[in-house]
């Protein structure tokens, strides 16, 4: 089957319902109140575990103003070393917080180490390099899912615990399509990254997967690298080379409060990787890619990994635009469980979908036990419900990926094009959807839905009109 066969087993939504071929459906009466999902699945009741696990980590109270370490405020005297003095001051005494006063401080990459929180005060704003050669040397990274040594992320931590950027101040990538931007798709890139993916594919060891300088992929703007107890808090972050906030195979992560603005290519706002134990709180996010992308490493070298990225509880957050408000992939060969979105607000002028996942045969992995639960939908060009087992490279492969217990209730949506899309496999069906108490308003096109069984609708409206069989 291709990405484009939609003749068989295809839901057909109008205002006032669903007709449905071959495919199984249960639609019924008011909803009950329900603490855990569908075949055992794990429901809210889990979400509050998660909520009292993941704790911010705590700091010493000791002071180390990075001014006291050189650094200059002026905007134009390179502040690098500086930083990086500081960093090891607090690590040395056991701790504290990295100061950062008023003022606006040039510099290349921070490192951070045990029990150091970088703490931006208010009117304090950090402007980061935009000449590659700053970020060298490489360091150990994962490049789209996979593996490699790169360009150091303008914020980075491998290892470490402890470890927290807060503030009120402002991280400025000082990215654009004069410097970091242009790299997207140029040849250089694209050599570089099909070199990466052939290395992976054919078993390289990531010790010789050697990139930066002539390579042009792009660094991430923070990536903690194997680190637990992690806070990111109340800061803005603008216009990064490529993804946002990057936590990989890390733990105990906590990232509220935090405003990014940067609409460059791939600037998806916040991509848990192969993390176990996450919330994200209290943030908006306004970017150029998905607002919050869900991620556990791409192809076999996602599967060498083999960590799935579990146990995240995302909340009281905004998603403004662009692709996804809440994806789940493409890097998805690791596995995703138990995703917990409840209490948010999505729309803007370029949001395409509101849960979208996205993966293919390929990629494989086993996504399951995703809820949403209080979401207020202010419009979206697309469909609220993707679900596309054809992304990419579509179904060319031989690890079939398995999406399963998916529910959605309580929310509200005043517009979108179609309500949902599903498209699982015939031999390997997307299976146990349910929507509940949803209303959906100025809906365009219909429903369409192939290879989903036990989808499962109670009181849904769809322009005023109960969805039905």
């Amino acid at each position: 089957m291709t990405s484009h066969d939609w003749s068989r087993r295809t839901v057909l939504g109008t205002a006032g319902g669903l007709f449905l071929a071959g495919a199984a459906v249960a639609v019924s009466g008011p909803a009950g109140a329900a603490t855990t999902g569908g075949h055992g699945r794990p429901g809210w009741g889990y979400a509050e575990g998660i909520a009292r696990r993941v704790r911010p980590p705590r700091f010493p109270d000791r002071r180390f103003p990075v001014t006291s370490y050189g650094a200059v405020g002026d905007g134009r005297t390179a502040c690098t070393e500086a930083f990086d003095r500081a960093v090891k001051a607090c690590n040395a005494a056991g701790g504290g917080h990295v100061i950062v006063p008023a003022g606006t401080y040039a510099t290349g990459p921070i490192h951070l180490l045990d029990n150091v929180d970088l703490h931006l005060e208010k009117g304090a704003r950090i402007t980061f390099s935009t000449n590659p050669a700053d970020f060298l040397p490489v360091v150990y990274s994962r490049w789209q899912g996979i593996e490699c040594y790169n360009y150091s992320s303008l914020i980075y931590a491998y290892g470490r615990k402890n470890i927290a950027v807060t503030g009120s101040g402002t991280l400025d990538g000082q990215a654009g399509y004069d410097n970091w931007w242009s790299w997207n798709g140029d040849d250089a890139a694209d050599a570089a990254w099909a070199t990466l993916q052939k290395m992976a594919a054919d078993g390289v060891p990531v010790r010789q997967r050697v990139f930066g300088a002539g390579s042009d992929l792009r660094p991430n703007f923070i990536q903690f690298y194997r680190c637990r107890n992690v806070l990111i808090d109340g800061v803005t972050i603008v216009d990064s080379p490529m993804w946002e906030i990057h936590p990989v195979l890390s733990e105990n992560v906590t990232v509220q409060n935090v405003t990014v603005v940067s609409k460059g290519p791939n600037n998806d706002g916040c991509d848990p990787e192969s993390c176990r134990s996450e919330v994200i709180r209290g943030c908006s996010f306004d970017v150029g890619d998905d607002c919050i992308a869900i991620k556990s490493g791409r192809d076999a070298d996602g599967r060498r990994v083999g960590v799935p990225c579990s146990d995240v509880l995302i909340e009281d957050t905004e998603m403004i635009n662009r692709y996804g408000a809440i994806a789940i992939g493409s890097e998805t060969s690791g596995g995703v469980a138990n995703v917990y979105v409840r209490n948010c607000r999505m729309g803007g002028s370029d949001l395409h979908y509101g849960l979208y996942v996205k993966t293919n045969s390929v990629r494989g992995g086993l996504i399951e036990n995703i809820y949403l639960r209080g979401i207020a939908v202010s419009g979206i060009n697309h469909e609220f419900i993707s679900m596309n087992l054809n992304h990419g490279e579509g179904d060319t492969g031989d690890h079939d990926p398995i999406v399963r217990n998916v529910e959605v209730r309580d929310l509200t949506c005043d517009k979108a094009r179609a309500v949902a899309s599903m498209v699982g496999y015939e031999r390997d069906p997307i299976t146990n959807v349910r929507l509940r108490d949803c209303a959906f308003s100025e809906i365009q096109q219909d429903s369409q839905i192939q290879y989903v069984e036990g989808l499962s609708i109670r009181d849904v409206l769809v322009n005023g009109e109960p969805m039905t069989r």
